[in-house]
């Protein structure tokens, strides 16, 4: 399975994803994301004083499932995350490759201090099929 067909079947089943992150108490932490792919990143913004941006710092390692539809099938992601503040990133990354509008969840723009953009690098997909009953298939990075 290639990388972008590891992108439609996630899409196809939805927008959104959750991603677990460990603070640094080693405690679990999952919350819903919109991501949006550039090239072989996966984005989401997030405000910078939040939790899933905390327990990054204190370790990168993340998971990320889309949700399962009626049929259950799946995507599950198994990454690395990075933060980034610099202004730089943040107006790249503003307009053009997310499909909302991000002002509607960081007011001030990407000159706003409080926003945030969190890449994750994926190191291995499994596409599931009925739970994995259907079958499954894997990318890993090469």
């Amino acid at each position: 399975m290639n990388l972008d067909e590891v992108k439609a079947e996630a899409a196809r089943l939805s927008p959104w994803a959750h991603i677990a992150t460990i603070g640094a108490d080693n405690r679990p932490h999952v919350v819903p994301v919109h991501p949006a792919w550039e090239g072989e990143t996966l984005w989401f913004s997030t405000s910078a004083g939040s939790v899933k941006v905390r327990n990054i710092g204190a370790n990168p390692a993340v998971a990320m499932h889309w949700q399962v539809d009626e049929s259950g099938d799946g995507v599950l992601l198994s990454g690395t995350a990075t933060v980034h503040t610099d202004i730089e990133t943040k107006r790249r990354l503003w307009t053009g490759v997310f499909d909302y509008d991000l002002n509607d969840f960081i007011p001030g723009g990407p000159d706003s201090p409080d926003a945030a953009f969190v890449a994750v690098a994926p190191e291995r997909i499994v596409v599931l099929k009925q739970f994995g009953m259907g079958g499954r298939d894997t990318w890993h990075r090469t």
